[in-house]
C-alpha cells in the first residue's frame, strides 16, 4: 500500500511525503531488487512528471528496463506491475518525442497475460502518441478503442473528457 500512496502523491507533485515514502522503502527493502530498480525509480519519475521534467523522468527510468516485466503474477494486487512502461510512455509524451511514446504504449497494450488497468489508459496515451508522432488515422483509431473501453464510465471524469475533447480535435 505504502508503494501505491508514494505513486498517488508522486503523481499530485507532493516532493515531501514522496521523498519521506521512498526513501523509508528504500532503507526497508535494500536488497529487494524489484523495489530498487523498479519501484523506486518509477516513483521518482512520476515525481520528475509532476514537475513536467520528461528528460529527468526517462534518466530515472533507465535502469528499470531489466525489470519492469519481471514482477511475478503474485504480486500484480501489490506492486506496480508496467508502470515503468506506462510512466516511460509519458515522459516520451512530455519530452515531444512521440514515436519513442508509441512504442512504449504498443508494448503495454500488446502484453496480454493479465489484464491491468493501465492497459486501458495506455490506449488514450498511444492515441495522444500518435498525434504527437503526426498520424492522425492511428491516432483516431486509438482514440476509439479507448472511448469504447470507456462507454460505460461516469462522463464527468476529467480524464474521459480530455480524451472526448482531444478526439474531436482530429475530426
Amino acid at each position: 500500500m505504502r508503494v501505491l500512496a508514494a505513486m498517488a502523491l508522486a503523481r499530485a507533485g507532493n516532493t515531501t511525503e514522496v521523498t519521506k515514502l521512498a526513501d523509508s522503502l528504500s532503507q526497508e527493502f535494500p536488497l529487494d531488487t524489484l523495489m530498487q530498480r523498479n519501484v523506486l525509480p518509477t516513483i521518482r519519475a512520476m515525481l520528475a512528471l509532476s514537475r513536467g521534467q520528461g528528460e529527468q523522468a526517462l534518466k530515472l527510468l533507465a535502469e528499470t528496463s531489466e525489470y519492469e516485466l519481471a514482477i511475478p503474477e503474485a504480486f500484480n494486487t501489490t506492486q506496480p506491475t508496467m508502470h515503468p512502461i506506462y510512466v516511460r510512455g509519458q515522459a516520451y509524451l512530455k519530452a515531444g518525442q512521440g514515436q519513442q511514446a508509441v512504442a512504449e504504449f504498443q508494448q503495454m497494450i500488446a502484453f496480454r497475460w493479465m489484464e491491468y488497468p493501465l492497459r486501458a489508459l495506455a490506449r488514450l496515451q498511444l492515441g495522444r502518441a500518435y498525434a504527437m508522432a503526426g498520424d492522425t488515422a492511428k491516432a483516431k483509431a486509438s482514440y476509439q478503442d479507448f472511448l469504447t473501453l470507456w462507454k460505460d464510465a461516469d462522463p464527468n471524469i476529467s480524464i474521459l473528457k480530455q480524451a472526448k475533447t482531444e478526439y474531436a480535435k482530429l475530426q
